[in-house]
């Protein structure tokens, strides 16, 4: 057991407080990696305020990037320094889903109570979403981790562990988007920008961004959106229809709001689909009318994690940021020290930020 120092949970919607904490050497199919480089999501900021539940003391944080450390045994294709990206996608590489090439589904339970964190006198702490990344290192399981280019800027790599492919995947994985079809993305925050960007890579013809915010729409354009839409207004579907001159053929709900999924479907044409991307806090509701999906052949569809395969996506996605094709840097909004963690998450919840980034 090595310290290190973390930004630990000890209550639900409380500040996280900067502590040292200790992480265990990794075990069989385990890496350790120092981290570089940790954005803020808003998933940990709903778990830190108790939105989903989940176990206590916790350290929260899921998109990161850093450097091999060292390899536990059974570990294949890393080597110490190692540059890397590490997500939350934690596949046993046996169940159905993972057998079926669908590790965002892996049916594996893994029990963050029980993982290599814990308090300095051996207290039990959980790890959270199987990576604990609020924290100067991280022991996770080798499906978890992929390697990437040497030179990438830590800061920019590691917002491809969550928000990238959650936005560009839930549009080529999940929507299976083809060239010159019309999309509505509701929400220009993180996930939503780059679902936009992900739409401008496959091709639509138009991409419709819906906010609240007009600062917001005008930076979705920025990324590719070719028309905004106040959310504000009434009956906004109406405006993206005016400008698609139809209903989208794909219609991207990336903020947990339920409110947005009971307005999504009116966004929609005949044989239209629903991608739901946003997670709102547990218990929330949204209600529809099922014989108009049946009438016109619309569809629902779950989209987590982008349905990514990491080892599979992410070097194809850096590849287009190499080529100047994938904006990463641009959705960096501020760079804070762990130190600043709370003020970085406050600055989050705001709602003016793209992603804010903790660099160690």
């Amino acid at each position: 057991m090595r310290p290190i120092k973390a930004a630990v949970c000890h209550s639900f919607g409380a500040p996280l407080t900067i502590e040292e904490v200790r992480l265990r050497a990794p075990g069989p199919g385990e890496v350790e990696v120092t981290l570089d480089a940790v954005a803020i999501c808003h998933s940990d900021i709903t778990y830190a305020e108790g939105g989903w539940g989940g176990s206590l003391p916790a350290v929260y944080g899921h998109e990161a990037a850093g450097r091999v450390r060292e390899i536990g045994p059974g570990v294949t294709g890393l080597t110490v320094g190692d540059p890397v990206v590490v997500t939350l996608i934690r596949a046993c590489g046996q169940c159905a889903p993972c057998a079926g090439g669908r590790p965002t589904g892996c049916e594996t339970r893994y029990d963050g109570d029980h993982g290599p964190l814990s308090m300095p006198d051996g207290g039990k702490l959980h790890q959270a979403m199987a990576c604990g990344a609020f924290a100067e290192a991280v022991v996770v399981h080798h499906s978890q981790v992929v390697r990437i280019p040497e030179g990438i800027d830590m800061a920019a790599a590691s917002l491809l562990a969550c928000g990238v492919i959650t936005g560009v995947g839930a549009v080529v994985n999940a929507a299976h988007l083809r060239a010159g079809q019309d999309v509505v993305v509701i929400g220009a925050g993180g996930v939503g920008l780059n679902a936009i960007q992900g739409a401008r890579i496959a091709g639509a013809r138009r991409i419709v961004a819906v906010d609240m915010s007009a600062d917001k729409l005008a930076t979705a354009r920025e990324f590719g959106a070719t028309d905004g839409v106040l959310a504000t207004r009434e009956k906004p579907w109406r405006a993206a229809k005016e400008a698609m001159g139809r209903g989208a053929d794909a219609v991207f709900v990336t903020v947990g709001a339920a409110r947005a999924y009971d307005e999504a479907p009116r966004y929609l044409a005949g044989g239209g689909r629903m991608v739901m991307v946003g997670m709102p806090h547990s218990g929330a509701e949204s209600r529809y009318e099922a014989a108009n999906f049946a009438a016109a052949g619309q569809a629902m569809i779950g989209s987590k994690m982008g349905e990514t395969v990491i080892r599979r996506d992410i070097p194809w996605m850096v590849d287009l940021y190499e080529q100047g094709r994938l904006k990463l840097d641009e959705l960096i909004s501020g760079r804070w020290s762990l130190d600043q963690i709370n003020a970085a998450i406050a600055d989050t919840k705001s709602g003016t930020a793209r992603r804010n980034v903790i660099v160690f």
